[in-house]
C-alpha cells in the first residue's frame, strides 16, 4: 500500500473514532494494515491518480461507503459481520475481503463519486443561529442554502431542538434534535420563513432509489440513530436543491428585499469548495451586503472547519455594518455546541465570516 492511502485510512480511523464511531475506525484500520494491490479494483484504490485524503478525494469513505450500501442491500457477508452484531478482526476481514471480489463491480462504480453526506443534526447550529437573528431583527428570513447536498437541512425550522429546560421549533417536528447543549440558551422567539432554496453541484433526487442508498450509505454502520433521523428527513420531503455552481447561483439571489432577512447558509461544505470559487464567492456577498439596509439585512452564516479543535467555528457575517459575530463551536455531526455569542466588528477577510474574529 502506498504511504498516501495507508495514512489516509489511518488519519479516516482516528476521525471516526473521535465522532464515535468505533466500528468505522476498526474497518478503516483493518483496511490500511490488510489490502492488498491483488485484483483490478484494489490496483485502483493503490493507484488513485488524485488525492486520497479526507481534504481531497476522501478515498476511504468512498470505499467505506460502497461497502455499507451492500450491507443495506443485504449482502449476507456484511450483514452477518457489520453492527448490531458483532465479530473478531479475522472474521470481519474475511467478509470484506470476499465482498472486495465477489462485489468489485458495484465498488468500483460506487466510488466513481465523491462522498455525499447530508447530516440532519447540523441543523441545530441554523435552529439556533436563526433564532438569535429573529431576536435581534425580527424579520422574516429568505433562506439561501450552499451545498445543500439532499435538502434535509433546508427544513431545519420543521424540526424541533431539546435543550435545558425548554424546546424550540414547532408542537409536531418532523424530529427532535438533542445535542449536549453549553453556554447560556438561544432566544425563543421563532424564525418565519419566507422562502427557501438550496443549491448542491451534485444535488441528490431523493425520489432515485439509487441515490438514496448512497446518502444513506455514508451514515456511519454503528451509528443507526443517524439513519433513523436521516429517514424522517426524508420522509417530510424537502425541497429539491437546485443543481448549479453555488456562486453562479447566489448571485440571481442577493437582490435586497425590502422588510426580509437574507440568511446565506453552509454546513461543512465551503472547505470543498475550489480556492477560487471561495474567493470569488467572498467578494460577491462582501458587495451585496455594501448594498444591504436596515430594513434588508444580509446575514452569512458558516458552519466550517477552522483548523482549531474541537469541533466546528461558528461565525456570522452581518450587514449592514460588516460585523463579525462569533456564535461559539459546535460538533461536526451536531452532537454538541459551545454556544458563546461575541460580537466583534471588523471587516471580513478572503475567506469571508471564517476569518471573523
Amino acid at each position: 500500500m502506498t504511504a498516501a492511502l495507508r495514512d489516509a485510512f489511518l488519519r479516516q480511523a482516528t476521525a471516526c473514532a473521535d465522532l464515535g464511531s468505533p466500528f468505522m475506525a476498526r474497518l478503516c484500520a483493518l483496511l490500511a494494515t490488510r489490502l492488498q494491490a491483488d485484483s483490478v479494483l484494489t490496483r485502483r484504490l493503490f493507484g488513485w491518480p488524485g488525492d486520497v485524503s479526507a481534504q481531497g478525494d476522501a478515498v476511504p469513505l468512498r470505499l467505506a461507503g460502497a461497502l455499507h450500501a451492500l450491507k443495506l442491500q443485504g449482502h449476507a457477508p456484511l450483514v452477518a459481520t457489520y453492527p448490531p452484531l458483532d465479530c473478531d478482526d479475522e472474521t470481519l476481514w474475511q467478509a470484506v475481503q470476499g465482498t472486495l471480489d465477489s462485489e468489485a463491480g458495484f465498488i468500483d462504480r460506487f466510488i466513481d463519486s465523491a462522498p455525499q453526506t447530508n447530516e440532519v443534526r447540523r441543523s441545530v447550529v441554523l435552529i439556533a443561529a436563526a433564532h438569535w437573528l429573529t431576536e435581534r431583527f425580527g424579520l422574516p428570513v429568505d433562506l439561501s442554502e450552499l451545498g445543500a447536498s439532499a435538502g434535509l437541512n433546508l427544513i431545519w425550522d420543521r424540526y424541533a431542538l431539546a435543550l435545558p429546560g425548554h424546546t424550540l421549533g414547532p408542537a409536531d417536528p418532523v424530529l427532535t434534535l438533542t445535542p449536549d447543549w453549553t453556554g447560556p440558551l438561544p432566544p425563543t422567539a421563532p424564525p418565519v420563513i419566507a422562502s427557501r432554496a438550496g443549491v448542491d453541484l451534485n444535488p441528490i433526487d431523493l425520489d432515485d432509489p439509487e441515490k438514496r442508498l448512497r446518502l444513506l450509505a455514508y451514515l456511519w454502520p454503528d451509528q443507526p440513530e443517524r439513519l433513523e433521523r436521516t429517514r424522517a428527513a426524508i420522509s417530510a420531503r424537502p425541497p429539491r436543491p437546485d443543481r448549479a455552481d453555488a456562486i453562479d447561483w447566489l448571485e440571481a439571489r442577493l437582490q435586497p428585499r425590502p422588510s426580509r432577512l437574507h440568511l446565506i447558509a453552509h454546513t461543512i461544505a465551503w472547505q470543498y469548495f475550489p480556492a477560487e470559487v471561495r474567493t470569488r464567492g467572498a467578494a460577491l456577498i462582501a458587495a451585496a451586503g455594501a448594498q444591504a439596509r436596515a430594513d434588508a439585512p444580509l446575514v452569512w452564516l458558516a458552519f466550517e472547519a477552522d483548523g482549531r479543535t474541537p469541533g466546528a467555528a461558528l461565525s456570522l457575517r452581518i450587514w449592514p455594518g460588516n460585523e463579525g459575530v462569533s456564535l461559539g463551536r459546535a460538533d461536526f455531526h451536531g452532537r454538541w455546541i459551545e454556544w458563546h455569542p461575541t460580537t466583534a466588528n471588523g471587516r471580513a477577510g478572503p475567506n469571508g465570516p471564517l476569518s471573523a474574529p
